[in-house]
């Protein structure tokens, strides 16, 4: 597995998405969340989308340029249609404005619709946090099905994940979850192997519980959502609210959405403590949080102490940053194929 430097890889997935035909600024958007999501241990929502976003910018389905449409504005509250554009650019352009706003309004709020892949939603936490700012995102996909709803037996919902960031006088906790117990990212890479959930993580068709990812990939399965087969009402609640604000806010959704089509709907807000108790007494709150998470006694079945959301991905991160970013052999192989094709030097391994 190479081990790429920061801004080699960053500049070289910049390059294939501009040979593709993506405009320079949403190619730099793009390319600097997919090497973050790299960094921070989410490789499957890292450079290893290239290969497939450079086939949706050939078919049509990502769109190469353009903005998006301001539905409505007003001010603490914001809703563009994406018009298929990158999800990366399109989030990271509406992280900055509810960023610049929120010093005036305490929270800004933004729903968007007909974004195209948003990639891993806590490599977009870093660039709030380290403000002093808190942010929530959440994103779901109209047009497709994956999960059934609790106690159902045919696909509705999607994964349905949601993160927040939260600063601290260190590291920023950082949390990102989805509202299914596994990912379709996962159940198609298992199924694909010929490999098995480790515990029983979906339903067959007729509902019952299952390790094969096959079961959901070929045969009309779906995933378990977030509890499972006893406590599976807990992910459904959240599924529902990240669909309801992500869609209902944004006007666009599972009523009003084709099925095949790419198109996710989003939800993100920004928080500025200053507004509230202030920076100070909030990071007092979160550091003491943190240190009481870490210090409890570890679990018997724990190997190690207990880690706050964020630590793995901190951790990883400097090291990425040290020792270069960890690139999949795969992975890197298409890319290779990609940048002979666009004419695009390929960076030396790091060290």
């Amino acid at each position: 597995m190479p081990l790429i430097d920061r801004a080699a890889l960053t500049t070289f997935a910049e390059r294939i998405l501009m040979g593709a035909g993506m405009e320079v600024d949403k190619a730099e958007a793009t390319a600097a969340v997919l090497v973050e999501g790299d960094m921070i241990g989410h490789e499957t929502h890292g450079v290893s989308l290239l290969h497939w976003y450079v086939e949706a910018l050939e078919d049509g389905s990502l769109a190469k340029a353009g903005s998006y449409e301001v539905v409505n504005d007003r001010g603490a509250a914001f809703v563009w249609d994406g018009k298929s554009l990158p999800g990366a650019w399109l989030l990271t352009k509406a992280i900055d404005q509810a960023c610049e706003r929120v010093r005036d309004h305490g929270v800004v709020t933004a729903a968007i619709r007909n974004c195209h892949h948003t990639c891993a939603l806590s490599a977009f936490m870093r660039r709030v946090t380290e403000h002093g700012l808190i942010v929530q995102i959440s994103v779901s996909h109209p047009a497709a099905s994956r999960v059934a709803p609790y106690g159902g037996t045919r696909p509705l919902l999607t994964p349905n994940p949601m993160a927040a960031g939260f600063p601290t006088s260190d590291d920023p906790i950082l949390i990102d979850v989805s509202a299914s117990i596994t990912t379709t990212t996962m159940t198609q890479t298992l199924a694909k192997a010929g490999q098995k959930f480790p515990e029983a993580w979906a339903f067959t068709a007729e509902g019952e519980p299952t390790d094969d990812p096959r079961e959901v990939t070929e045969r009309g399965g779906t995933m378990m959502p977030l509890g499972g087969q006893l406590k599976g009402h807990k992910g459904f609640g959240l599924g529902l609210i990240v669909e309801l604000l992500g869609q209902g806010l944004s006007g666009k959704g599972r009523a009003n959405t084709p099925p095949g089509v790419f198109s996710q709907s989003a939800f993100l807000q920004v928080i500025d403590p200053a507004f509230f108790a202030g920076l100070d007494a909030f990071t007092a709150q979160s550091d003491f949080l943190a240190a009481a998470c870490r210090s409890n006694p570890p679990a018997s079945w724990n190997n190690g102490p207990v880690r706050m959301p964020g630590d793995s991905a901190a951790r990883k991160r400097r090291l990425a940053l040290n020792e270069g970013v960890p690139v999949g052999d795969v992975p890197w192989e298409k890319l290779c194929k990609h940048a002979e094709i666009f004419g695009v030097p390929v960076p030396n391994a790091a060290g």
